[in-house]
């Protein structure tokens, strides 16, 4: 058995799943892989399901009833894994966004170099971004650099939803007390990660945005983001860690 679970949330998806689980499954490490789809319109769930067929033991299937959010997404899916015993859970993106062969780099910074967590980061060596329009590449920079400042995390891409975690670290980490449902989700997991003294190394990776399918960021997710920090941050000085 494969001991690293890639944990995909979906929702309209059809253009990229059925692409994205073959690429995984042929890379030279073995990886198994969690799709947790949110009902999709489009046919998504029933995809993966038709790719069950081919991939048995490896590909699983969460099917919920209902746009729920990304967050509720990845703390099922996280729960799946830790239930499943696997030793490293990964979030990665449906859209190709991020490049399938990184997962190979991010299990080696946990399970090789010493890593608690692996960050697939696109600002550790710069901006590593491909197709953004200028305005989306600042908002999306600038959104990290104002969590750094907000809540003193040494880390570039505070934002990054590519990630490895070795088991030991959402054991830790009370997934109930997970607030946030959209990208402050991503921050939410790190700042308590990171208050807990967890090893975090951010690895380079080039990110590539969407060719297929439609973004779901929304306006509504930008504003949890950016206010969410900010009683994240309240919450650890006058609450402390949890």
């Amino acid at each position: 058995m494969a001991n690293a679970l890639v944990v995909i949330p979906t929702y309209n998806e059809i253009e990229n799943i059925e692409r994205l689980v073959r690429n995984i499954f042929t890379l030279q490490r073995a990886f198994h892989i969690l799709i947790v789809d949110d009902g999709s319109p489009d046919g998504t769930g029933a995809k993966v399901k038709e790719l069950q067929l081919h991939y048995n033991e490896r590909l699983f299937l969460i099917e919920r009833k209902g746009k729920l959010g990304l967050g509720t997404a990845y703390i099922e899916g996280f729960k799946w894994a830790l239930h499943n015993e696997y030793d490293y859970i990964f979030e990665m993106d449906a859209d190709f966004s991020h490049n399938p062969n990184d997962l190979i780099r991010l299990y080696n910074a946990c399970a090789k170099d010493g890593a608690d967590i692996a960050i697939g980061s696109r600002y550790v060596t710069g901006v590593n971004v491909v197709n953004w329009p200028m305005g989306r590449v600042l908002l999306s920079w600038g959104a990290s650099k104002y969590v750094r400042l907000v809540t003193g995390m040494n880390i570039h891409d505070t934002t990054a939803g590519f990630i490895c975690y070795r088991k030991e670290v959402l054991e830790a980490i009370d997934l109930d007390k997970i607030r946030f449902v959209g990208y402050a989700f991503q921050i939410e997991m790190k700042y308590k990660a990171y208050n807990k003294q967890f090893k975090i190394k951010e690895i380079p990776v080039v990110f590539t945005d969407r060719t297929r399918g439609q973004s779901k960021m929304s306006s509504g997710i930008i504003s949890e983001a950016i206010f969410g920090v900010i009683r994240l941050r309240l919450q650890y000085l006058f609450k402390g860690r949890n």
